[in-house]
């Protein structure tokens, strides 16, 4: 596998005449069939390197989360009139069983589970994991015309291939990906039209990202969502923040084995690529397709307002350790940011994760 995939790259470089663009070049590395990260059957997620994953998300650190999240899908279910989930990006399952069951526990049972995951190999560990609540629970590989009930996205959006913009003597190119002399991957730039959306200051080199097609699946979302609700949840910033002076090196980042580094170039497909969101483009993106947005605040603010101090009373010193990472400031709590989006018109109720300390304003 490890020899397999940089192959086909390089293939696909020299089919497009010795250059790709970055977000073909981090398309094929996470998501060419059988062979890019989350296409083939390593194990991804994990509390630590010994079980051979590279990473942990929040569901998989303490069933909290979901049960948080849980009580504001409940609202939106009850607000709306739906009853059923779509979860994009379902990972090992652990949200979604979380959600179900306490949903179940709320008197919110649902008719319907749908989850939409492109990796073969993590919707077999779905269907494990889920193997109990299989009489709602279904997978999709094509999205209706119409979707109906509420969409959650739990580090979805930071997976989606982003094109990479480079300043270099004042001159803006975009960066992309070649083959030296060995036939080794390399950077390398080409001059360009495109500009970040947020005007840079300065002259001095900088690198960054824009998110297209992240602001499409937005755009896509809203044309399917008829009635209901979306809660992405991802770490990110707002735009002012994002495209700051001061990160002239971008966020793109890689993780394998609980390591981070910033060079996607090496053991491409034996490691994540990823890079923070852009959540003003998110939220322009939905508005311009007809979405309002009905929230956006922090990860810690946001489970806080879903009760996760009640949730966790009960709790045993380990879950309460964990609960602490969901919620500090220098652990996920404010590095994650959550947005509320939902079919334009006005909802007419006001979603509870947002109901203190909301942000709309600083998007």
């Amino acid at each position: 596998m490890s020899d397999e995939l940089p192959g086909i790259i390089r293939h696909r470089i020299r089919e497009a005449g010795g250059w790709l663009p970055f977000d073909r070049f981090m398309a094929l590395a996470l998501y060419e069939p059988g062979l890019g990260y989350y296409a083939n059957a390593a194990p991804k997620f994990g509390q630590m390197p010994d079980s051979g994953s590279d990473f942990v998300t929040a569901p998989e650190l303490t069933p909290l989360f979901g049960q948080a999240l849980a009580r504001q899908v409940a609202q939106a279910l009850a607000a709306t009139g739906t009853d059923t989930v779509w979860e994009f990006g379902a990972g090992t399952g652990a949200l979604a069983l979380q959600v179900i069951d306490a949903l179940a526990a709320l008197g919110q049972p649902l008719r319907r589970y749908t989850i939409v995951d492109l990796s073969g190999s993590l919707r077999e560990r779905q269907r494990t994991t889920l193997a109990q609540h299989a009489g709602i629970v279904q997978w999709a590989d094509v999205l209706p015309d119409r979707i109906e009930g509420v969409v959650l996205g739990n580090e979805v959006l930071d997976a989606m291939p982003v094109q990479l913009l480079a300043r270099t003597g004042a001159v803006w190119h975009e960066r992309g990906v070649a083959l030296d002399a060995a036939g080794a991957f390399v950077w390398a730039d080409r001059a360009t039209e495109l500009r970040p959306p947020f005007e840079v200051d300065g002259a001095h080199d900088y690198v960054t990202e824009i998110h297209p097609q992240a602001e499409a699946f937005v755009r896509t979302l809203a044309d399917r969502l008829r009635r209901g609700a979306a809660f992405l949840i991802d770490y990110g910033f707002p735009e002012a923040e994002y495209y700051h002076p001061q990160r002239s090196m971008g966020t793109l980042v890689c993780h394998r084995a609980h390591r981070s580094d910033s060079n996607p170039l090496v053991e491409v497909g034996q490691k994540d690529i990823t890079a923070h969101v852009n959540f003003t483009g998110v939220a322009l993106a939905a508005q311009e397709a007809g979405m309002d947005v009905a929230g956006y605040t922090s990860q810690g603010r946001f489970l806080l307002n879903c009760g996760l101090i009640d949730l966790a009373k009960d709790a045993d010193a380990r879950q309460n350790a964990m609960m602490q990472k969901l919620v500090n400031e220098h652990e996920m709590g404010e590095l994650f940011k959550v947005i509320a989006l939902v079919p334009g018109g006005g909802s007419g109720w006001a979603p509870i994760g947002f109901a203190a300390g909301d942000r709309t304003h600083r998007l």
